[in-house]
């Protein structure tokens, strides 16, 4: 071949392996942003490794956009919506365009506030939020933004939920309310206390306090309150270690009460609520559990718990991070690229029915994912048990997607 030939194909060459070099920097990264470290570092490792897992998925099955792969990066907020903001800086200067955060509604809402106008000042360099668990009802009312989507039922949904339960159930004559101090708690509380009023004006609150959020280590001053205030069920939305921690006081002071959690079966919680004896008298609201019969989850849930279940044998928790996911591949192929904008309005009134085989929607007007819920009850007498401990999940009531609507005050400014 002569150097003329040669010159004249270089333009080719060099066209294909910029072309290359081009599709692998285009690899659709999404930021994990949660604590990593401290007291909430349990619930954010494990979470982490929901998405690692469910990345490893979709690039498995050919990645995004005409296989494009995607790419999960992590960063420690350490629980702290300060923190979160810096990690959130860090994201973005590396190139990162999509968020993803759970633990912590303080944290959510300081997210959603600085990606929105982050957006505004910086129009074609959109940043979009997903929101995997954080439930204060704000994020999607007074706080709401085109920019954040929510895959997770917000506290009053689950705290009405709850108390529809709690109203049939005549034994339930004195309740305990216990929560963090912080947007969350402040909103699991306030629900509390006015749906019960509304519901069951019967019932005595004989306890309602707050205590600081993931500081708390020996729980035994509050175990001891709630003992001597003669209460027979606690309400908490407490998570993370501030769950297991108070379970575990609870178990060590011999307490017996029924208890009606949001997150009682994260980490550390399944053991706890073995230590108290208290058999199918812990309850939880979620969107799945572990005995939901559904074959294509239970695999699924199998084989995540072999590969990151380690020790401790932590399994699935997060139906909702595994609708998230799916519906932001989904969003990416409709939209036929990876700009922010383009995927938000993708998702925004998307229809989809998840692994479960159950219908769940986005709502347009506050970007909120609608989902069956439901309450069950941990103890004996179940197919598969969580942390080794012979106790599993057990379905005491399911609530469908479209009972779970409730109103939004959202005011959403949509982009042009």
């Amino acid at each position: 071949m002569n150097f003329a030939k040669i010159m004249n194909g270089l333009p080719l060459v060099l066209a294909l392996v910029f072309s290359a070099i081009g599709v692998q920097a285009q690899n659709v990264k999404i930021a994990y942003i949660d604590p990593l470290s401290g007291g909430g570092a349990s619930v954010g490792e494990h979470g982490l490794k929901h998405l690692q897992f469910l990345v490893e998925a979709i690039n498995a099955k050919g990645g995004v956009i005409n296989g494009q792969k995607m790419e999960a990066v992590a960063y420690d907020n350490k629980g702290s919506p300060q923190e979160s903001l810096v990690q959130v800086q860090k994201a973005i200067d590396a190139g990162v365009r999509f968020i993803t955060q759970g633990n912590g509604s303080g944290a959510a809402i300081a997210i959603s506030e600085f990606i929105a106008k982050y957006n505004d000042r910086n129009p074609g360099k959109e940043v979009l939020y997903f929101n995997y668990a954080a439930v204060d009802p704000a994020l999607t009312n007074e706080k709401c933004s085109f920019w954040h989507f929510r895959w997770d039922a917000n506290s009053d949904i689950k705290m009405a939920a709850l108390t529809n339960y709690m109203t049939d159930r005549k034994e339930i004559k004195k309740v305990y309310v216990i929560g963090q101090d912080y947007s969350f708690g402040h909103a699991v509380r306030g629900a509390a206390n006015a749906m019960l009023k509304q519901k069951r004006p019967d019932i005595q609150i004989v306890g309602d306090e707050l205590h600081p959020l993931l500081k708390i280590t020996d729980f035994a001053p509050y175990i001891a309150k709630i003992k001597a205030s003669g209460a027979d069920s606690v309400i908490t939305g407490n998570w993370g270690n501030d769950m297991s921690l108070l379970l575990k006081a609870a178990a060590d002071s011999g307490l017996k009460v029924n208890w009606y959690t949001y997150y009682a079966g994260g980490s550390g919680g399944p053991t706890a609520i073995k230590q108290t004896g208290l058999d199918h008298r812990v309850f939880q609201i979620s969107e799945w559990h572990t005995n939901v019969p559904a074959p294509a989850m239970e695999a699924m849930a199998d084989a995540f718990l072999k590969k990151y279940g380690g020790e401790a044998a932590q399994g699935w928790w997060y139906l909702r991070m595994k609708n998230q996911m799916d519906m932001f591949v989904d969003a990416l192929n409709k939209a036929k690229s990876s700009d922010p904008k383009k995927v938000a309005f993708a998702l925004a009134d998307m229809k989809f029915k998840n692994i479960i085989g159950a219908d769940t929607f986005m709502r347009p007007s506050d970007h909120s994912l609608f989902q069956d819920m439901y309450i069950s009850s941990f103890g004996s007498g179940t197919k598969h048990d969580e942390e080794k401990t012979g106790w599993g999940w057990k379905t005491t009531s399911v609530i469908k997607g479209q009972d779970t609507v409730i109103p939004t005050t959202c005011k959403m400014n949509i982009p042009s």
